[in-house]
């Protein structure tokens, strides 16, 4: 490092005019280590100047170059990192902050001693040092006037000692008083120290004068002893003293701790008593009112409820360490336990008794609505047994077993009860939809084989009719009474030996209420049940915002059901919520297959009520889901629908079963198929009554199957047809299919709709064409023979030239066909359409002017051949085109 320094100095400050004071190896802190050195240096000329420069060494040879250069002035702050611990890194602040890691800490802490030191010197302490060890800065301190700097770079610092102002002055006036001072400075300087010399004697001397003094200062200081001693006597003494007092007051000190401590115990032990007293002593009434209080009226419900409540929190208390031992504590805990079994006793006993007393008061009420379909209301005894409430909740924290007891009890009960309700309530609703007196009764309540028996030997009312719309439009609509359609019906509708004819709009509509009436009635008893059993035995309903609910929708025979899943929910919500679904389905267990028995009757009624019922269901499915999916109702409901789907599902696969075993008549026209008839009283059927209803997919799923089997049936009669030719079969229902679906206008069936009207077109079209066939045929096969002799290559105007076809033979085939002729052709033909086509869907007309136009077509064509064939010969038909729009009328207007 040494030579270093001397290269530093000799190359790069010598020729600046500065001294190299110290200097430091660094490299920049965290970047790739590039190191430079550090130099403190001050200028030779005055004024001095002391600067920090950043020396580097060159990458292309062995010499040093000058790279920044910042005044020590602006030096604000000097942080040497840790001052406890010795670390290399240090930082500098300037303009901004320089951090870096010197080579070692011997050359750090060498460098930063030397930047103290020019603080000192020449900037006034103007730097603040920080993190800087005391002994450094300390070690760094000049000591006497004579200061000895250790090394070689601070003996240069003391070289030089600027001069204050007053020594300037002093030195100025001395020199001014010299007439050589400047010329002769040798001489100055000998008179110098001659004047020296002069005064170093004058001081021996005043020092040797002073001696005296000395002794006599010497003499007061020995007194001054001598009065110290006795002062110490003095002390020693009055340390005696209060050396007793202090045993004294330490005596007094410790009697008032103790006193203080027993002060403390007392008031602790107050405490504990006043804690006890006050949160273990139950009150004489609540005591009473456990042991003796009215359970039936609501003041000693309310006294009762109280004196439980206040025996809870005196059973519950919190117990202090150490309460649980006290033979008083012991003792009460007892009393409370025996209270509590006393209460509970008597509060189940109580409970169960009202249990069986409303169970024989609602018996008794049951005759009052066995003729009208309404079921009873349980209102009043849920109010009445909602006093309880508190009481059951006391119950189930403080003895669970016996309010399980009367949770059973309650189920077993009310069970009963509602079981007897719900199947009177239902025979009433079978009733009603069969018409039947008690007689029908009984048909209601048989099995299904034995109902199908009973319906073959009684008569009964029909209850199906052409069921068009909803209850708001059906008396708008009339019914139909096609021997054909009705001949059919029958097979449709599954219904026994009840024809068509036995059904209609006002049966349709009664059993549509009916089953309304019977689930509006089911839904508000299930959810005022559930409801009351949540408050009553406090069970929580509805899960916590803690927990998350996610539904999750489950397709059984394509009827979606919402299943609910909790997740985060504590177990204590969902057993609760599984313990009402428990009880729920207990006490309603006769509901769902009560439903399913009265689906079925509803289905053998009349298998279109599988569409009604379909509607009902799904609408009182989702408003439950609503609610609660996974409430009883919701789940009930949901099951009873996958019965309603598959029956509706049945329906549909039975109209296409019948659609695939009909069979016409071979002697007679086929007409409107009858299951086209009865596609268009579906459809008008379940328009109205799936108007704005939620499960519009499964109606237009089964749309769907039903088109397509009718379009395939459709042309499968048409194909089997030996009276009706199987255009005019596939014309005839095509358009009335197409006709039908513009009417009702289907969203979902315009691409059949589209391929009806095709059909139809394209078979109308056919029958034009075949029924027509050649009506003026030699004059057909004539031209036919120019086309032939044109398409061989001979010129148009030159055909007249061929022996055969020439004007002669044209006018020879012309003649054969004088306008009467026409006329009785076209009214044979006319006669041949309408043998063929039926009235129902009156289409004669549509056809009669196919075959107008098709003939005019022919006509033109003809008269075009003549023209191009025969320039000039003046040829023309016996009769004109005005002739045969007259024919055709007058034969239409005959008919």
């Amino acid at each position: 490092m040494t030579a270093i320094k001397h290269a530093l100095q000799r190359d790069i400050f010598t020729p600046n005019d500065e001294r190299l004071l110290s200097i430091v190896n660094v490299c920049k802190a965290g970047k790739k280590k590039r190191n430079c050195f550090l130099c403190a240096t001050v200028t030779t000329e005055r004024p001095v100047q002391v600067n920090v420069v950043k020396v580097k060494k060159s990458d292309k040879g062995d010499f040093y170059k000058r790279q920044t250069a910042w005044a020590l002035r602006d030096l604000a702050v000097v942080d040497a990192k840790d001052a406890a611990k010795e670390s290399p890194e240090f930082d500098l602040h300037f303009d901004k902050v320089y951090k870096w890691v010197a080579s070692s800490t011997v050359e750090k802490n060498t460098f930063i001693s030397c930047i103290w030191k020019l603080n000192q010197r020449y900037l006034r302490k103007k730097i603040d040092f920080i993190n800087v060890s005391s002994q450094l800065l300390e070690e760094s301190v000049p000591s006497g006037e004579n200061q000895s700097v250790a090394g070689g770079d601070e003996e240069a610092v003391d070289e030089y000692q600027e001069l204050n102002a007053r020594e300037e002055q002093d030195i100025e006036i001395m020199m001014e008083g010299c007439e050589y001072a400047i010329s002769n400075a040798e001489a100055f300087a000998e008179k110098l120290s001659r004047e020296l010399q002069v005064l170093d004697g004058a001081n021996i001397q005043s020092i040797m004068a002073s001696e005296k003094q000395v002794n006599i200062l010497m003499k007061l200081l020995d007194e001054a002893l001598k009065e110290v001693d006795q002062i110490e006597l003095k002390l020693s003494s009055y340390e005696e003293m209060l050396q007793s007092v202090k045993e004294q007051m330490d005596q007094i000190s410790e009697s008032n701790h103790l006193i203080h401590l027993s002060n403390t115990n007392n008031v602790k032990l107050l405490s504990e008593i006043e804690f006890l007293v006050n949160h273990m002593d139950l009150a004489k009434g609540h005591i009473k009112a456990l042991q003796e209080g009215d359970l039936t009226s609501s003041r000693g419900i309310e006294a009762c409820t109280n004196a439980a409540d206040a025996l809870l929190q005196c059973m519950n208390v919190a117990l202090r360490p150490g309460h649980d031992m006290l033979h008083a504590v012991k003792q009460q805990q007892q009393r409370f336990s025996d209270l509590r079994e006393q209460f509970a006793r008597r509060l189940a006993s109580h409970l169960n008794s009202v249990f069986v007393q409303q169970g024989h008061d609602q018996s008794s009420t049951l005759a009052q609505h066995s003729a009208e379909l309404t079921l009873p209301n349980h209102h009043p005894f849920h109010r009445d047994l909602l006093r309880y409430a508190k009481l059951m909740e006391w119950l189930k924290n403080t003895d669970y077993g016996k309010y399980e007891g009367l949770t059973k009890n309650y189920m077993d009960y009310l069970s009963r009860l509602y079981e007897r309700e719900i199947k009177d309530f239902f025979e009433v609703a079978k009733i009603k939809m069969t018409g039947t007196t008690r007689e029908g009764k009984k048909f209601a309540t048989l099995p299904r084989k034995e109902s199908a028996v009973k319906q073959e030997t009684e008569s009964l009312h029909g209850s199906s009719g052409k069921l068009t719309g909803s209850t708001s439009s059906l008396n708008k609509l009339s019914v139909q009474s096609s021997g054909n359609r009705r001949s059919q019906s029958s097979s449709l509708l599954d219904m026994g030996n009840m024809s068509a004819s036995d059904l209609d709009v006002a049966d349709r509509t009664k059993f549509d209420k009916i089953f309304e009436q019977v689930l509006s009635e089911l839904e508000p008893l299930c959810l005022a049940e559930q409801d009351f059993i949540s408050k009553f035995f406090k069970l929580q309903q509805h899960q916590s915002t803690s927990g998350t609910t996610t539904n999750e929708v489950e397709e059984m025979d394509g009827v979606a059901l919402s299943r609910s899943y909790t997740s985060g929910v504590p177990q204590t919500v969902s057993s609760e919520k599984d313990m009402i679904r428990q009880m729920m389905t207990k006490i309603f267990r006769c509901i769902e297959p009560e439903l399913n028995n009265l689906i079925a009757l509803g289905d053998k009624i009349d298998s279109f009520n599988s569409l009604y019922m379909l509607v009902k269901m799904s609408h009182h499915v989702w408003t439950a889901q609503n609610v609660d999916p996974a409430s009883f109702l919701s789940t009930t409901l949901g099951n009873v629908l996958v019965t309603v789907k598959r029956n509706f599902d049945k329906c549909i696969s039975n109209q296409m079963k019948q659609m695939d075993e009909v069979k016409i008549s071979k002697k007679s026209k086929v007409g409107i198929l009858p299951f086209v008839a009865e596609f268009e009283e579906f459809a008008a059927l379940a328009e109205s009554i799936f108007k704005n209803a939620e499960r519009r997919g499964d109606l237009d799923k089964a749309y769907i199957k039903l088109i397509r089997a009718v379009f395939d049936s459709v042309e499968k009669v048409a194909n089997e047809s030996q009276k009706t030719p199987r255009d005019v079969v596939m014309m005839e229902n095509f358009h009335h299919i197409f006709a039908t679906l513009s009417r009702l206008k289907i969203s979902c069936l315009e691409a059949e709709k589209k391929e009806a009207k095709q059909k139809y077109t394209d078979h109308l079209q056919s029958y034009v064409i075949y029924s027509l066939g050649q009506p003026l045929e030699k004059l057909n096969h004539f031209f036919e023979g120019v086309e032939a002799r044109v398409a061989q290559g001979i010129r148009e105007e030159e055909v007249s030239y061929q022996l055969a076809f020439n004007k002669q033979e044209l006018r020879k085939v012309i003649k054969e066909y004088p306008g009467k002729e026409v006329k009785k052709g076209l009214d044979n033909l006319y006669k041949k359409v309408d043998k063929h086509l039926c009235e129902e869907e009156n289409l004669l007309q549509v056809v009669w002017h196919s075959m107008q136009d098709e003939f005019i077509r022919q006509y033109k064509h003809f008269e075009g051949l003549i023209a191009r064939c025969y320039p000039g010969s003046g040829i023309t038909m016996e009769f004109t085109i005005q002739d045969i729009l007259d024919y055709c009328s007058s034969i239409a207007q005959s008919h």
